[in-house]
């Protein structure tokens, strides 16, 4: 009775050991798989495709958005980006207004946006530059990002430089659409206004922090384009990276 009591515990664990070895492989198995799909979540899709669809994103988002923005009245008729009078001389804004000067200020609104649209003619190939960059890791977490995740990431990455770069841009469009023709009539009546304190704002600068923020927004507009509607993705790459999503 002893040997068949002994018999039967050793059987009992051998089996026991036998369906826990075969849980631990299904276990395995199921990690594996899981991990797969998390590094490679776009329909198989390599890394590099990966990074190739998302460049190619940014490419075609950023190529639309200069083309957008660079047309007449790609800024002053587009109310999410046009540029208004420097928010800092709103003082002068409603002084020199209230002295008959309102089709002025209305002109040099007019002429800071139209600055900003001459000037985006000339950032697609600056965008397109700083793309070239991005990494695999940057590719992953931009993919399982936001709907604006690649936006982010270019705006993080090249902003500084992209400003560098755009304000020699800026600079000749505010000399081509004649933007200080406009704005020194303003100031100049401002700043003879008896004790107000005398202001003159960095122009170059504000269009040109303007104009890129404005470029950025058309960008992320793009950007959602092409994760959400399929007619967005232009190319083979795209559908294959965002047709899963």
């Amino acid at each position: 009775m002893k040997k068949l009591l002994t018999m039967a515990t050793v059987l009992c664990i051998a089996v026991q050991a036998n369906a826990q070895i075969n849980f631990d492989g299904l276990k395995n198995q199921a990690e594996s798989i899981y991990n797969q799909a998390a590094g490679n979540n776009s329909g198989g899709l390599s890394n590099d495709q990966i990074i190739k669809g998302l460049k190619e994103a940014l490419s075609v988002g950023s190529k639309n958005a200069a083309g957008s923005a660079s047309k007449l009245d790609g800024f002053y008729k587009n109310p999410t980006i046009k540029i208004p009078f420097p928010k800092e001389a709103q003082r002068v804004k409603t002084t020199v207004e209230n002295l008959g000067m309102k089709p002025q200020v209305d002109k040099f609104v007019l002429t800071l946006n139209r600055a900003a649209e001459e000037a985006s003619k000339e950032a697609a190939p600056i965008f397109l530059s700083a793309i070239t960059s991005m990494t695999i890791s940057d590719g992953l977490g931009i993919l399982n990002g936001g709907d604006n995740a690649a936006t982010n990431y270019l705006n993080g990455k090249t902003s500084p430089q992209l400003r560098e770069k755009f304000k020699p841009i800026v600079k000749r469009a505010i000399d081509k659409v004649h933007l200080t023709r406009y704005w020194n009539p303003i100031i100049n009546k401002y700043n003879k206004v008896p004790f107000v304190q005398k202001m003159n704002p960095d122009l170059e600068a504000y269009v040109t922090d303007k104009a890129i923020e404005g470029l950025f927004k058309l960008i992320a507009d793009e950007e959602l384009k092409i994760r959400k509607d399929p007619a967005a993705r232009v190319t083979e790459i795209l559908q294959q990276v965002f047709g899963g999503q």
